[in-house]
């Protein structure tokens, strides 16, 4: 498909007045990645062309539905590279399986899907496929996460023991979805965002990152979801503890219900030798404290930042990197990635984008979070 020059994106959702879809075509250009070229961005045609002009895209590489996309494009012979699928969650299976089945890699947003079995499958068809598939876990690029989880690796805290994750927002703290807001309609929707509301959404997110930056497997949790605004049909607030393989316990706790919060997304790990601590709404700053030592702060491209936040980090220290920057870094990732596969190379061992797997063990912590409150907050095996 692709030759010389940024690779041709295509994307699936993402039209008029869809958030996530200009962070991800902002986050796709950064770095000179990619080349947006082809769409199927609504459920409704009218809509599906009317965004694609909006964009720029040629006509007659607007489509309707991206199944008509999927075929045509993998016929082209300068169809598209790579798909982004930024839809609500209950249509990322469908529209990532019809990729995948004709050798387009696929860049899909999180969670993986709206249910385990469609998790199950669509790792399945990632297996079977030639392509790539990326899930949009953004918050594992940013440059102090790649550093902490190269310190944990190395056994700058020693023995893991305590890890601690919590995303509080307060968007939800009255029924926005009663309001005609879109982001909140869908997201407070069964249907289209699965069994898990805030835990699917900003939960997983959660769970993601203290699972790439501590490398534990979590061997069965407690959860107890509250849905604390009256009619609405998904929880809103989440608190879960947690086992981990090697014996080490942690604590997780999301909410849409929290005034003064807008984005505090907060990652602390605690071992025998030390611990860390990092916030999403202040990311270039993380703090290590070596047991009976003075705290020290870590900045992104000052002193003490290590080759792995550095390969991440485009300005100098004391310039702010954040959200799109992170993001892009996945997108640059992938690029790598992609023109590695194209190749017939191996994949650089240093690249850590999230994966299918990671998509499927964040469904399975959704599935046996609900479980688990369903049944008084049982611990629960994942």
């Amino acid at each position: 498909m692709t030759g010389q020059g940024p690779l041709k994106l295509g994307m699936v959702g993402g039209g008029n007045d869809a958030f996530i879809g200009a962070v991800h075509r902002i986050a796709a250009r950064i770095d000179g990645e990619f080349t947006l070229v082809a769409g199927a961005l609504s459920s409704t045609p009218e809509r599906a062309q009317a965004s694609g002009a909006a964009l720029g895209l040629a006509e007659d590489r607007i489509y309707d539905d991206f199944k008509a996309m999927a075929i045509r494009e993998a016929r082209l012979k300068e169809g598209i590279d790579a798909v982004a699928i930024v839809t609500p969650n209950h249509m990322h299976y469908p529209a990532a399986r019809e990729f995948l089945k004709r050798g387009i890699h696929v860049i899909c947003d999180k969670p993986l899907t709206a249910t385990l079995s469609e998790a199950k499958k669509l790792v399945k068809a990632a297996q079977e496929s030639e392509a790539l598939f990326v899930l949009t876990h953004n918050y594992t690029g940013y440059p102090m996460i790649r550093q902490a989880r190269q310190m944990i690796a190395e056994g700058a805290l020693g023995d893991l023991r305590v890890v601690q994750a919590e995303y509080p927002q307060d968007w939800l703290t009255e029924a926005e979805e009663a309001q005609d807001n879109k982001q909140a309609e869908w997201r407070t929707d069964p249907a289209r965002s699965g069994a898990g509301g805030c835990v699917g959404d900003i939960g997983t997110h959660a769970f993601n990152l203290l699972s790439f930056v501590t490398g534990l497997k979590t061997e069965s949790l407690a959860a107890d979801l509250q849905t604390f605004v009256p009619g609405r049909r998904l929880d809103d607030n989440v608190h879960v503890m947690m086992r981990f393989n090697g014996g080490a316990r942690g604590m997780l706790w999301s909410s849409q219900v929290a005034p003064g919060n807008e984005n505090a997304l907060k990652l602390r790990v605690y071992g025998s030798k030390g611990g860390l601590e990092w916030a999403q709404e202040d990311p270039n700053y993380l703090w290590f404290t070596p047991f009976g030592e003075p705290k020290r702060l870590l900045t992104r491209g000052g002193v003490g930042a290590t080759g792995v936040a550095e390969r991440l980090t485009r300005t100098p220290g004391g310039h702010p990197e954040g959200y799109l920057e992170g993001f892009a870094n996945i997108y640059s990732e992938a690029a790598t990635a992609i023109r590695a596969k194209n190749a017939g190379d191996h994949i650089p061992a240093d690249l850590h984008f999230p994966t299918v797997e990671d998509g499927l063990a964040g469904v399975q912590f959704i599935d046996a979070c609900v479980r688990s409150s369903n049944r008084n907050g049982a611990w629960t095996s994942f």
